[in-house]
C-alpha cells in the first residue's frame, strides 16, 4: 500500500464523517433526535454483525475485560456520546457541531492523566485545553444567541466529554475478542440505551415516527455509509498511518461539514466560527506536539526513519516504538 492509497482512504473518511453531519441535520428536521441516533446504530450494528458472521471470528465475550470494554463503549463512547451530540446539533449549524466535537482530542490528554497513573502533565497540555476552550467559546457566541445556540454548545460539549472519558477507560482492560467483535456488541449495547433513553425521554418509540423521503434518505446514508463504512475505514487506517495521524480527521471532516453545510444547507461561515476552529486545532496541536513531533521527525528525517533498531525497538509503518521491556520511553 502506498502514502497516496492512505490520503484516499483518509479523505474517503473525512467525506463520509463529514458528511454526516449534514445528513443528521436533514433528518433531525422530522425524526426525533435520540431515536434517530438509536435507528442509526440499529443499521451499523447488523451490518457489522453480518460482517462478523461471514468472517467467522469469535464474538462471544469471554472475560469480564470483554465486557467492560463492551459497556464502557457502547454507554459512553457510543450511545452518551450520540445521545448528547444529537440533541446538541438540533440547536445548532452542522458545521459549528462538528468543529465543537473536534474539541475530543484536546480534552481527552485531561481525562487520561486524571484515570491512567502512567501519564503526565505538561504545561503545553494547559495551554492547549485552555486555547481549545477560547476557540469553544467564540463559536458559541458567534450566532448572537445565548438560549439554544449556547445549549447546543453545551451539549455537545458533553458529548465530547463522554466520548473521551470512554475512551480513556477502555485503556484500563486487555480484551480477548477481536476488535470487530467488541465494536459489534458496543454498537448494539449503544443501540439499546439509545432506545431506551427515547423512549425514557419523550415515549418515542419507531412507530410513533413519521418518516420523509429525506428522513429515510439522511438515516440510510448514516447507519450504511458514515457509521458502518466510517468505521471499517477508520480501523484500516488506525493499523496503516497509527493513532496519532489517524487521529487528523477530527480536523478534516468539521471543514467538509462546513462546506457541505453551508452548500446544501445554506449554513452561515461567521468568522468567528473560522476563528473559533482555528483554536481548537492550535489547542490540538499544543496538547498533542510531542507525538506529532515523532510524526513528523520520522516522515522527515532519514537518519531517523532508516536508522538501524536495537535490539528492544520496533518499526511500524514508519514509526519506532520501544517493546514492552521498555514500553514507557518509546520514540
Amino acid at each position: 500500500m502506498t502514502k497516496t492509497e492512505d490520503m484516499l482512504l483518509f479523505g474517503a473518511l473525512a467525506f463520509v464523517w463529514g458528511t454526516a453531519f449534514t445528513a443528521i441535520e436533514i433528518g433531525l428536521e422530522t425524526l426525533p433526535p435520540l431515536l434517530f441516533a438509536a435507528a442509526r446504530l440499529d443499521i451499523a450494528a447488523f451490518i457489522f454483525a453480518g460482517v462478523v458472521l461471514l468472517s467467522r471470528i469469535k464474538w462471544v465475550p469471554r472475560t469480564s475485560a470483554d465486557l467492560a470494554l463492551i459497556l464502557s463503549n457502547g454507554i459512553l463512547v457510543i450511545g452518551a456520546h450520540f445521545a448528547f451530540s444529537f440533541i446538541g446539533q438540533s440547536y445548532v449549524s452542522s458545521g459549528v457541531a462538528a468543529i465543537v466535537l473536534s474539541f475530543t482530542p484536546i480534552i481527552t490528554p485531561v481525562i487520561a492523566i486524571r484515570l491512567l497513573p502512567a501519564e503526565r502533565i505538561y504545561a503545553t497540555d494547559v495551554i492547549g485545553l485552555c486555547t481549545g476552550l477560547v476557540g469553544v467559546i467564540a463559536i458559541a457566541i458567534a450566532g448572537g444567541s445565548f438560549d439554544g445556540q449556547l445549549l447546543g454548545i453545551g451539549l455537545l460539549l458533553a458529548s465530547a466529554v463522554v466520548f473521551a472519558l470512554g475512551s480513556v477507560l477502555t485503556e484500563r482492560w486487555t480484551p480477548v475478542l477481536p476488535t470487530m467483535s467488541l465494536h459489534t456488541w458496543s454498537m448494539v449495547t449503544g443501540a439499546l440505551f439509545l432506545h431506551a433513553t427515547a423512549y425514557a425521554y419523550s415515549g418515542a418509540s419507531i412507530r410513533d415516527v413519521t418518516w420523509t423521503p429525506s428522513a429515510a434518505a439522511a438515516l440510510m446514508y448514516l447507519g450504511i455509509f458514515a457509521t458502518a463504512g466510517g468505521f471499517l475505514l477508520y480501523f484500516t487506517l488506525l493499523n496503516r498511518i497509527g493513532a496519532t495521524n489517524a487521529g487528523l480527521i477530527n480536523y478534516a471532516s468539521p471543514v467538509v461539514a462546513t462546506i457541505f453545510g453551508a452548500t446544501l444547507l445554506g449554513e452561515q461561515i461567521t468568522t468567528a466560527t473560522v476563528a473559533g476552529f482555528a483554536l481548537i486545532v492550535a489547542g490540538f496541536a499544543l496538547c498533542n506536539i510531542r507525538p506529532l513531533w515523532r510524526v513528523t521527525r520520522t516522515m522527515q528525517s532519514p537518519a531517523v526513519r532508516n536508522r538501524s533498531l536495537e535490539r528492544n525497538e520496533v518499526r511500524v509503518q514508519g514509526n519506532v516504538y520501544k517493546t514492552k521491556a521498555d514500553s514507557q520511553n518509546y520514540l
